[in-house]
């Protein structure tokens, strides 16, 4: 068989998240590939530089993987990145970026659907989101509904200085959290502010520990 081309391969992965994920790639200094998604374009072209205050850049420079949201001062449009620089042996040779779509500075609430129409709850007045029966539920300080978007897609789009993944159904606004207790072996219960109960399940309790520095 062949060796596939490398920018046919980069097609296919790129289709993979095409509906999430743009896909960037450089070289020390300028953009080589490009693929936007359905979701975010930045609008990048190969042979532009990188900017710095990029997640691209900010992994070039640190030369480890850096995962954060970067505001619209650079291009336009805030958005999450994970980039992870790429190395032949130990010689810098580029970076591969992933991008996400974010909630906008300006955009700063989440409108439910409700029995009787939809409601705008504001960030800071969530408690948690919880995936169930095939819905995802927003659960605010004074109202309650569903919404089209996954807890997946929630776990892009969400502030991370606020929202935390704990488990694979909750997502939970770490400003509402009242206590926290041990649960079983490595697992938590968060007691929220409106005295209801979240779990942190075992495959989430390390991340959201180093998160919450405990």
């Amino acid at each position: 068989m062949e060796r596939f081309k490398t920018s046919a391969l980069l097609d296919v992965i790129s289709e993979l998240f095409s509906n999430e994920a743009s896909i960037a790639i450089t070289d020390t200094e300028h953009y080589i590939y490009y693929q936007p998604s359905r979701r975010i374009n930045l609008k990048i072209k190969p042979g532009d530089g990188i900017k710095e205050g990029t997640i691209t850049h900010k992994a070039l420079v640190s030369r480890q993987k850096v995962s954060q949201f970067i505001n619209r001062d650079i291009f336009g449009t805030p958005y999450y990145g994970m980039a992870v620089p790429l190395f032949d042996q130990e010689d810098l040779q580029g970076c591969v970026t992933a991008i996400f779509p974010a909630l906008t500075s300006g955009k700063t609430v989440v409108t439910v659907k409700s029995e009787d129409g939809w409601i705008p709850i504001p960030f800071s007045d969530i408690f948690y989101l919880e995936a169930k029966d095939r819905k995802t539920y927003v659960v605010g300080e004074k109202h309650t509904g569903s919404h089209k978007d996954t807890l997946n897609e929630f776990d892009f789009l969400l502030p991370k200085d606020n929202f935390v993944r704990c488990h694979r159904s909750f997502i939970v606004n770490v400003h509402h959290i009242l206590e926290i207790y041990p649960d079983s072996h490595s697992t938590f219960l968060l007691k929220m502010k409106n005295g209801e109960q979240v779990p942190v399940s075992q495959s989430y309790a390390s991340y959201f520990r180093t998160l919450l520095g405990f």
